[in-house]
C-alpha cells in the first residue's frame, strides 16, 4: 500500500522544482534533485509537478478536480451495476416462485 504523503510536503516539493525548474536540464532532473533532498521518490515528485501544471493550465490533460469527479462517477456506476445484479437476480427468483408449474 502506498505511504499517505503530506499535502504541505507536495506543495513544498512542487514550489521547489518550479522555482528551480530553469537551473536544471529537464525536469525528470529538477524533480529527482528536490525528491532526494525531501526523502520522497522522484516519479511521484515529477508526477506531481505534472498535475500541477496540468491544474494551472500550463500543460494540457485531465484536471484534478476533473480526475476525482471521474473517480466519483466510476464508483457510482460500479454501485448501480451491483443494484441492477442484485434486482435482475431477484428477479429470476420471484419469477420462478410465482410459475405455477413449480407448485
Amino acid at each position: 500500500m502506498p505511504k499517505k504523503i503530506d499535502a504541505k510536503v507536495k506543495e513544498r516539493c512542487v514550489r521547489m522544482v518550479l522555482d528551480h525548474l530553469p537551473e536544471y536540464p529537464s525536469l525528470t532532473a529538477a524533480a529527482e534533485a528536490v525528491a532526494r533532498r525531501e526523502g520522497v521518490g522522484k516519479e511521484s515528485v515529477r508526477r506531481w509537478v505534472v498535475q500541477a501544471q496540468v491544474d494551472r493550465g500550463q500543460r494540457q490533460g485531465v484536471t484534478s478536480e476533473e480526475l476525482a469527479e471521474i473517480k466519483e462517477l466510476k464508483a457510482k456506476v460500479r454501485r448501480l451495476e451491483e443494484d441492477n445484479e442484485i434486482l435482475r437476480r431477484a428477479s429470476i427468483f420471484f419469477a420462478g416462485e410465482l410459475d405455477p408449474r413449480n407448485r
